[in-house]
């Protein structure tokens, strides 16, 4: 099956520029001075506050773990535990090498603030006014410690057995954290669903996806794949321990969006990740094919030689900065022509096969899937003013040069399957569609001939804000799936059909977190998915309904 995560066309951003556009590139003295970070130290108790309802963990509240003793704080009466490590630091004789758990502690480790995130390149979306608007990042501070779990729960020490939703952050393979964006919070899962929330950092990147194998030998024969091998690690830890946190863990859902939606779809075919989830949902992120190993080599090779570094010296990596790493990463990604994006490798050991080509993996064959996408990703009007103007004539130029001679039909068709949308709003959905729809519909088609149920959905709800321009943006559906609408109102609008569609969608996501079935009263009903039909749960701004494979006509005119 051909992989189309990474199809774009010529009026749309493509997920690499993307990437590179938000966050940056830069070198030298800069990243020198973003990277150099002390250790953090243990954060004080949080002090009780009327106008949050934010008070102090009690002795009661502390939660044993495997390596010691936390204590984390209540906020609207949900625990919050932040930075808790899941492993040791990957710094140093650690550095390239598969992680390590966490070295025990003595007494209680105080766990209310965020631990360090891997270090990367610094954010270029910044310099974007409409992006920082409507984003609001929280970047966080660098370090090679970063190995760190948050949890969030209605209670702890209860033998509750709640359903565990485990987060993977976004940001493809390079960049991103656990905090980075304001729906990523877990308290209102926890709260208004009474589920078990986990987010957690781990090695992006040349810290995590050097593949050092055929320089280095059996010393660093995981080194390709140690990202993923992190992610595997803090499930271990999930398993060990989220029980004293009020979870059941024989019930882990994972899931993610953009980046994190392409782990999700990776750890499906891990073996060393077998069992220790029971459900997946890919939001705007379908990963049909990883790199092979031709790629990681040469990809390897040109970092080491922008470090003056040979085979026969590796132990030179272990002493380079953090920031000279991520300096050479960036300028040895630069040259590569054509590019190799960071990312896990077939190995034929961590990654025996492909995790969707040429089929669904097997060993994953009872794991049900939610998987869909937003309609515009990428192809919406943010930091565009002049969108507005495009006219159909406009459109047709624009879409030329990669569609030729199915241009006019590709825009008859989506115009019949939206009969009210405006030029810019089909050049989006378009985008939507060869970003990531294309690979969702492969994965669910290819998901659905194995036992367990697969939902489709397709996410259309266009925000309010900058004269609703950004349309349904890739990132925009998190506020919804987490139920944070109002945290996240500078995207949302804080408005009541927000409120209310992310009701029925975070109700739909714990729902199937908790049986394997999103159903519940306040949608309509929602079937499995099967090729033949492709029922898609569309989530609109007036209502969300149930289609039959609702493009089938346009859609087969820009794959």
């Amino acid at each position: 099956m051909p992989d189309h995560s990474s199809r774009s066309d010529s009026s749309i951003v493509n997920r690499r520029d993307w990437l590179k556009r938000t966050t940056g590139a830069v070198g030298g003295a800069a990243l020198g001075a973003a990277f150099v970070a002390p250790e953090a130290s243990a954060a004080p108790a949080v002090q009780t506050s009327a106008s949050t309802g934010t008070r102090v963990a009690t002795p009661n509240d502390v939660v044993e773990t495997t390596a010691g003793r936390v204590r984390g704080f209540i906020r609207n009466d949900v625990h919050i535990f932040r930075g808790i490590p899941y492993g040791d630091t990957t710094g140093g004789t650690n550095r390239f090498q598969p992680a390590k758990k966490p070295a025990p502690w003595t007494g209680v480790r105080s766990s209310t603030s965020w631990g360090p995130c891997c270090p990367q390149v610094a954010r270029g979306g910044w310099a974007n006014d409409e992006e920082q608007f409507l984003y609001q990042w929280d970047d966080g501070f660098p370090g090679e410690d970063m190995l760190r779990v948050n949890v969030w729960t209605p209670a702890v020490n209860d033998n509750g057995r709640r359903p565990v939703l485990v987060w993977i952050h976004g940001g493809g393979f390079q960049t991103g954290s656990s905090q980075e964006l304001r729906p990523y919070d877990g308290a209102r899962l926890a709260s208004q669903h009474d589920a078990v929330v986990v987010s957690l950092n781990h090695r992006l990147n040349v810290f995590g996806f050097l593949d050092l194998t055929q320089v280095g030998g059996s010393a660093h024969a995981q080194s390709a794949n140690l990202g993923m091998l992190d992610l595997v690690l803090a499930l271990e830890w999930v398993r060990d321990n989220i029980a004293r946190f009020g979870g059941n863990p024989g019930n882990v859902t994972i899931f993610g969006q953009s980046g994190g939606a392409r782990k999700v779809s990776t750890l499906l075919a891990m073996p060393a990740a077998r069992g220790l989830f029971h459900r997946a949902a890919v939001f705007s992120g379908s990963h049909l094919r990883q790199n092979t190993p031709d790629q990681t080599a040469r990809q390897a090779r040109a970092v080491l030689a922008q470090l003056g570094i040979t085979g026969s010296d590796l132990r030179r990596l272990h002493e380079v900065s953090a920031a000279d790493l991520v300096s050479a990463a960036t300028a040895a990604q630069a040259s590569l022509t054509p590019g190799v994006g960071w990312g896990p490798v077939v190995d034929g050991r961590v990654l025996p096969q492909h995790a969707f080509d040429p089929a669904a993996p097997a060993i994953s064959a009872e794991v049900p899937l939610l998987v869909g996408n937003t309609f515009a990703e990428f192809g919406g009007g943010m930091g565009k003013p002049d969108v507005l103007t495009l006219t159909f004539d406009g459109l047709r130029a624009q879409l030329e040069p990669t569609l030729g001679a199915r241009t006019a039909d590709a825009i008859a068709a989506y115009r019949r399957t939206f009969p009210s949308a405006r030029p810019f709003e089909i050049a989006a959905v378009i985008t939507g569609t060869r970003a990531y729809r294309l690979s969702a519909i492969t994965m669910a088609d290819l998901k659905s001939t194995q036992a367990a149920p697969v939902y489709m959905y397709w996410f259309g709800w266009n925000t309010p804000v900058l004269d609703g321009r950004p349309l349904a943006f890739h990132c925009q559906d998190l506020a919804f799936w987490f139920d944070n609408i109002d945290l996240a109102a500078q995207a949302t609008g804080g408005t009541d059909d927000a409120r209310d569609l992310a009701a029925k969608m975070s109700g739909a996501f714990v729902a199937f977190a908790r049986t394997g079935n999103p159903n519940h009263p306040g949608l309509p009903t929602w079937p499995g998915y099967a090729a033949a039909s492709r029922p898609t749960m569309v989530f609109e701004n007036e209502r969300a309904s149930v289609k039959n494979d609702p493009d089938r006509e346009a859609r087969a005119l820009v794959g």
